[in-house]
């Protein structure tokens, strides 16, 4: 047994996945964690200073969670119907925040009372957000206004009453003070300028505008509403730069990254999309449970907060890479050192020999050595193993069936061990690229368990629902083969059409010759 042969672990690539830079630096996020919120989770925003807390409304209340605690740090519920929206300011001391009632309220993050109250409009109050001066608030409501209101004296300044419709949406911009945009239910997209006292360019979306995001340089807007995400130009006054249709339901909240490279859009499609801002290009794409309401990034994209219709608050945080050694340690001088001397230098006629270097086998190669193939399965059914790398699995599987001893292998297990086995084949069964492995296994399961089916309530409900993917696999491979079958038909008529008129050629020369 000296010379026994490890596993060949065969790799086993995701069809269609391509490996860019994008699907490594969007990827290289933990498991997530969820976080039950009292009801939809509308908003999320993030603090723009240290240390990056996020404000989360949800219900009637405004929940501040610190970036790595999962239960809130403070509270905001005064108020006295559904908050719909917050939003911090620049410096990140004061929020500000929008409710059912038609309030606007303005807090403190280090109290919980609000420092002020704006009153003035009559339904509720979807959007709001600090302009760049620190000193004003910008607000949209459902009576189809947007008022601007100062901060110090807390007084409605100006009203804007050119909506027909819903003002569900709307930023400020980072450079001018003066200059705001709103999104409404009538399809329109309007940029406002306090110096005019009103519009100064207004696009139309052609749906409902669910959400707006001005580019920190002000010189692109985006817009959501519907099934499409669209750019303009607002230096060219307000021209179309490309609709994107990505989304199969409305989409609903848009971000930016850091870098401002990467376009976010969330939708009720469960779907997260990620956008090239330079080809307006799908880069990469996230998958939720539930439709998605808000999106926010921290910092440096250090951490993704999506929240969902079910109350479900998905928070992301980005692995953190591995500390290399400031001083490496110092490797201790080899044997020949203290043989020769440090200052020995090779000879013409020395004739080095090195050590072969042991390799060491792993845990399950060294079971299967010993002949111990029950546990050298068991160890690949682990939940480390099983969903960090199943081709090991399946590879494993797969030398077992060569062997002939899958059988064995799987017979005599108990209720846990066997809800393993069911566990891992339900869940990669329908993966083209270990299909070809997983139904036999699966077949020798069946075989061997059906006598006993009844026993336990659990495997039961399970084995059944092998039993039926098993089949469903068996009718795709069935349905596949019967297409590749016409297919080669299809293409041997077209091989023959095209070779007629050149034989029909060559024996017309021969009649003539």
């Amino acid at each position: 047994m000296a010379g026994y042969k490890p596993v060949a672990i065969q790799t086993y690539p995701i069809l269609g996945e391509k490996i860019t830079q994008d699907t490594l630096y969007w990827n290289n996020y933990k498991t997530p964690v969820q976080i039950k919120e009292f009801g939809a989770v509308s908003k999320v925003d993030f603090s723009p200073q240290p240390p990056y807390n996020y404000a989360v409304t949800a219900s009637s209340r405004i929940h501040i969670y610190g970036r790595y605690s999962q239960e809130p740090i403070k509270t905001f519920s005064r108020f006295k119907d559904t908050a719909y929206c917050a939003t911090y300011r620049q410096d990140g001391r004061l929020l500000v925040a929008g409710s059912e009632d038609g309030g606007v309220q303005l807090f403190d993050i280090t109290g919980r009372a609000p420092l002020r109250q704006f009153e003035g409009h009559t339904k509720a109050v979807h959007t709001v957000d600090f302009t760049a001066d620190k000193y004003h608030v910008v607000s949209g409501a459902d009576d189809y206004t947007v008022k601007l209101w100062d901060i110090p004296n807390s007084k409605e300044i100006l009203t804007f009453k050119e909506h027909s419709d819903y003002v569900r949406c709307g930023c400020a911009s980072k450079l001018n003070p003066d200059l705001f945009v709103t999104g409404s239910y009538d399809h329109t997209v309007k940029m406002f300028d306090t110096r005019t006292n009103k519009s100064v360019i207004s696009v139309e979306h052609g749906q409902p505008v669910e959400s707006v995001l001005l580019f920190p340089s002000g010189g692109l807007l985006v817009s959501a509403g519907g099934r499409y995400v669209k750019v303009w130009d607002m230096l060219k006054g307000g021209q179309l730069l490309v609709s994107l249709k990505n989304h199969h339901k409305t989409v609903t909240c848009l971000c930016l990254s850091s870098s401002g490279q990467r376009l976010l859009s969330g939708s009720l499609d469960r779907k997260v999309k990620v956008y090239s801002t330079t080809s307006y290009k799908v880069v990469h794409s996230f998958d939720y449970a539930a439709s998605i309401l808000s999106l926010a990034l921290a910092h440096e994209d250090e951490t993704i907060v999506v929240g969902m219709t079910n109350g479900i608050l998905s928070v992301k945080h980005r692995k953190s890479e591995a500390k290399k050694d400031s001083f490496p340690r110092r490797r201790r001088p080899a044997y020949r050192t203290f043989i020769k001397g440090k200052n020995y230098m090779k000879q013409k006629d020395d004739i080095l020999i090195n050590r072969p270097s042991k390799k060491h086998l792993e845990l399950y190669d060294r079971d299967l050595k010993n002949f111990r193939i029950s546990k050298a399965l068991d160890r690949v059914l682990e939940p480390s193993c099983t969903i960090k790398t199943p081709e090991i699995t399946v590879s494993i599987i797969k030398e077992l069936n060569r062997r002939g001893v899958l059988a064995n292998a799987l017979a005599g297990r108990d209720e846990k061990e066997i809800s393993r086995v069911l566990n891992f084949l339900i869940r990669n069964l329908s993966q083209p690229r270990f299909a070809s492995v997983l139904i036999n296994a699966a077949e020798i399961v069946i075989d061997i368990y059906l006598p006993v089916i009844g026993q336990s309530p659990v495997v039961d409900k399970k084995f059944l629902l092998l039993q039926g993917l098993v089949e469903k696999e068996i009718d795709y491979q069935k349905e596949l083969l019967e297409t590749l079958g016409m297919m080669d038909m299809l293409f041997a008529t077209m091989t023959r059409k095209e070779s007629t008129p050149a034989s029909d050629g060559l024996l017309e020369n021969r009649i003539e010759s």
